[in-house]
């Protein structure tokens, strides 16, 4: 069964724990199995990559690794804060993601 997940595909999100504290990044997939997302510039570990077609040289790449949802918060870019959502529904019926400090939609 899935875990529910607060961040969707392109969401802002500021890291509130570990070595990443602070950086915002955007998230670039979610995992909902896992509970994890992966976010731009975050997490950054060192692969060891062996010589192939697209990547004759080899050696060592630079790249991100998931990291906890439970380590992330949704960013607004209006009240430029790390927040929690609530959901509002409009009168088309259509369902949003809400700030809750500032009320901007995501």
């Amino acid at each position: 069964m899935a875990n529910k997940v607060h961040i969707r595909k392109q969401d802002s999100v500021v890291v509130i724990s570990g070595k990443d504290r602070g950086k915002i990044g955007e998230v670039l997939a979610v995992y909902p199995k896992k509970g994890t997302v992966l976010v731009k510039d975050v997490n950054i570990v060192v692969k060891h990559q062996k010589p192939n077609k697209q990547n004759m040289q080899g050696g060592l790449i630079n790249r991100e690794a998931p990291i906890n949802t439970s380590k992330v918060m949704l960013y607004c870019t209006k009240c430029k804060t790390a927040t929690r959502i609530s959901k509002k529904i409009l009168d088309d019926g259509t369902k949003v993601r809400v700030c809750k400090k500032c009320g901007e939609a995501f």
